[in-house]
């Protein structure tokens, strides 16, 4: 290996991927690494979707066919709210009161959330980059989906978590 190569290898930085439907987790990770100063480059990609638009996740194996069905609600959930967005609706308020409504045909709803990012504060209207959260347990199984969404005047489109300053 030449000194060039071996220079190259000590700066340049590792890359870790992580599914965006662990935002929280991604979130986090990548704020210890920038506190920490490691040279790692954290890149979040986007989730990945079974064909009937479940979040895939080893966990949707528990599932049964009728719990499966129900678990469905919160794909539909960011769906809505993506449609709602999408004709010009930017209260918060308003759009989590959607998410709740949908997902109260799952008994064991436990969040549904927006939040502005990358600080994850409430947003008084929604613009710029949202995430979009949900979690609820079916039957046993805990799912977590979100949406990650950049909102710009009449503009709504997908967004990766770290937005484009990296």
């Amino acid at each position: 290996m030449t000194i060039v190569a071996k220079l190259f290898n000590l700066i340049q930085p590792t890359i870790a991927v992580f599914g965006r439907k662990d935002a929280q987790q991604v979130l986090v990770i990548d704020q210890m690494v920038r506190d920490l100063n490691m040279k790692v480059r954290i890149v979040d990609a986007p989730t990945v979707r079974e064909p009937d638009g479940l979040a895939m996740s080893s966990r949707n194996r528990f599932l049964p066919e009728d719990q499966r069905e129900k678990a469905l609600c919160l794909s539909r959930a960011l769906r809505s709210v993506r449609g709602l967005l999408d004709k010009g609706e930017r209260r918060p308020a308003f759009l989590e009161d959607v998410l709740h409504f949908i997902m109260a045909e799952v008994e064991g709803f436990e969040y549904a959330a927006i939040r502005g990012l990358p600080d994850f504060d409430y947003p008084e209207e929604i613009r710029g980059r949202v995430l979009i959260a949900l979690a609820a347990r079916v039957g046993e199984t805990r799912l977590i989906d979100n949406s990650v969404l950049e909102v710009d005047g009449d503009s709504v489109k997908s967004a990766s978590l770290m937005g484009d300053e990296r």
